[in-house]
């Protein structure tokens, strides 16, 4: 039997998850107006329009996907859920922490800038309605037909006091076709990217070696793989392993013999502390966070 070493290779990169190489563009649109196409995605769920990724935003950290919403294992979610369940109220607030934040995807042709190909939008909760909306709206419908579809107006503007732009997303009047040219209509809409080929998705040892480091109030976001934290205690041994054993009620806070007993604390009341944002508050500063927060995510990747 012929052995095929590429097949094997992508194979390894897939179980390992190593981002594969990859020729997805984003657009990231600037101040003005702008007028767009929106593509189907080939491989999206049945039924939906966009694509949807979830991803862990932990102190410094610019985003991890999440494991779960693929099926594997994750650390994060299997301590956010033991944390739920201790009925500890610092337990549910570092849970709430620790929840995972949704951003939507659609790949698009820009008009005018039709020579960079197919590029993939990224935007958050209120623009994904917005774009949503569309569908269920018997004026519009299927704005992604190639035939008998609808260009979309984006316009991004800067409001006095807000410190990011606001996005408004609007639809045009009439039907039209993605191009008048069938056949470079044809190769676009055949080379919408994977949008798996976007991000690396992280080890659970990679993800448990970030979660300990943030709650041991170290700088998650440059914790690497490996069997040490932040601060060099074995990850076996480490905050994360104490904080589920709390949680479970298996163990209590080590306090030391000559420190004063007003000193200990419960890790999970330390990292609390720390945390200075509900997520459940929806002001618009804890959304622009958020936003940062992903645009440092593409920018590493």
């Amino acid at each position: 039997m012929a052995i095929d070493l590429e097949a094997i290779r992508r194979r390894v990169a897939e179980l390992s998850g190593v981002r594969k190489t990859s020729s997805v563009q984003l657009w990231k649109p600037t101040l003005g107006e702008h007028k767009i196409r929106c593509l189907p995605w080939k491989n999206a769920p049945v039924g939906q329009p966009f694509m949807e990724r979830w991803f862990y935003y932990i102190g410094k950290n610019s985003g991890i996907l999440t494991p779960k919403q693929f099926g594997k294992p994750d650390p994060i979610d299997d301590l956010m859920h033991k944390l739920f369940k201790s009925g500890k109220p610092e337990d549910r607030f570092l849970a709430k922490k620790l929840m995972p934040k949704m951003r939507a995807y659609a790949p698009v042709i820009v008009r005018g800038e039709e020579d960079k190909g197919v590029l993939v939008w990224s935007f958050g909760k209120l623009v994904y309605q917005r774009l949503l909306g569309f569908f269920i709206d018997e004026d519009y419908g299927d704005i992604q037909d190639p035939n008998e579809g609808f260009d979309l107006k984006v316009t991004i503007s800067h409001i006095q006091g807000k410190e990011y732009n606001d996005t408004v997303v609007d639809c045009k009047g009439r039907t039209s076709k993605l191009c008048d040219d069938a056949a470079k209509s044809a190769a676009w809409l055949e080379s919408v990217p994977n949008i798996d080929d976007m991000y690396r998705m992280k080890s659970p040892q990679e993800i448990e070696n970030i979660l300990n480091g943030w709650l041991n109030g170290g700088d998650a976001g440059s914790t690497e793989a490996g069997n040490e934290t932040t601060r060099g205690r074995p990850a076996s041994e480490d905050a994360l392993d104490t904080l589920v054993k709390e949680v479970k009620g298996e163990s209590k806070p080590v306090v030391k013999e000559d420190a004063p007993k007003a000193e200990a604390k419960p890790l999970a009341k330390k990292a609390v502390k720390k945390a200075s944002v509900d997520v459940d508050d929806d002001s618009s500063t804890k959304k622009q966070s958020i936003d940062e927060a992903f645009e440092d995510l593409m920018k590493d990747e």
